[in-house]
């Protein structure tokens, strides 16, 4: 059973959802994704922990107060913090994708007392690399949100698909649920691509700082996710930093909504990892 609930948060109103028994894990989702889009993996994991999925601030059925008002990651680390603190009194386990990814990390950095264990997989932080392959990959961000202000939504998501390394055409688990882009996902998408990635832009702070806590941080990639791409790039300088591989899971930058059911499975083994070794 899925009980959905409000969040009242400085400047805006959280929408989350909370499923399962066992021990808390908070997903920060990618992209403009949040609760809706997370059903399918959160279903796969129900029986093992209690599953706390959230639609960010501006995007889906949260709101801000100011619209207009750049968002910066600092809020969106402060949400995170304090919707965990609505949950549970104890550590709890975090899975970040993509942007959610970046929001983990610094939420591990700043409230390491809210996470035992965080899979970082492919975080957008170009941050984390080196001199001009950082320069490069800021301009890509920037670039993507000059090209849907003047070209439009489909040129947007193609050029997205191309630095992100995802594949439109890639294969899928049967029986997902639909998520089509309705009007609502349409706007969610300009939300994101306008304000969120102006605030990873903006962004002054070093997602290395989350590995001098005693946050158990996990890099992880997708499989498919092409070697060349930033993303990937961001979790293996992230391994790199721990002196490890990043853990694989399956499919690509969006593995945790292609394939749930493998991806839940993977999710389910790093984090006894955790549990057993703490």
């Amino acid at each position: 059973m899925i009980a959905t609930r409000t969040l009242a948060v400085p400047g805006a109103t959280l929408h989350y959802e909370v499923t399962g028994t066992g021990p808390v894990l908070l997903i920060s989702p990618s992209g403009h994704n949040g609760s809706r889009q997370g059903v399918d993996l959160a279903r796969h994991l129900a029986d093992a922990y209690t599953v706390v999925t959230y639609d960010r601030r501006g995007l889906a059925r949260s709101s801000v107060g100011d619209p207009r008002r750049p968002v910066t990651m600092a809020a969106h680390t402060d949400d995170a913090h304090r919707l965990l603190a609505a949950v549970t009194d104890e550590p709890a386990f975090m899975l970040g994708c993509s942007f959610g990814a970046v929001i983990g990390l610094r939420l591990a950095a700043e409230h390491p007392e809210r996470l035992a264990t965080l899979v970082a997989h492919e975080p957008v932080a170009p941050a984390l690399l080196p001199g001009a392959e950082r320069a490069r990959h800021e301009e890509e961000l920037d670039v993507l949100r000059r090209l849907l202000r003047e070209k439009g939504m489909a040129a947007a998501l193609a050029e997205i698909a191309r630095v992100l390394g995802i594949d439109p055409a890639r294969e899928t688990e049967p029986g997902l649920t639909p998520h089509p882009m309705t009007p609502e996902r349409a706007a969610d998408f300009r939300y994101f691509v306008e304000h969120d990635f102006g605030a990873v832009l903006a962004d002054t702070f070093d997602p290395r700082a989350a590995l001098e806590t005693g946050v158990r941080v996990v890099p992880a990639v997708g499989r498919t996710t092409p070697g060349t791409v930033f993303d990937r790039r961001c979790a293996e300088e992230l391994a790199k930093a721990l002196g490890a591989e990043p853990a694989e899971f399956p499919g690509g930058h969006n593995g945790d909504l292609s394939h749930p059911r493998a991806y839940a499975a993977r999710l389910r083994e790093v984090l006894e990892t955790s549990r057993t070794t703490v």
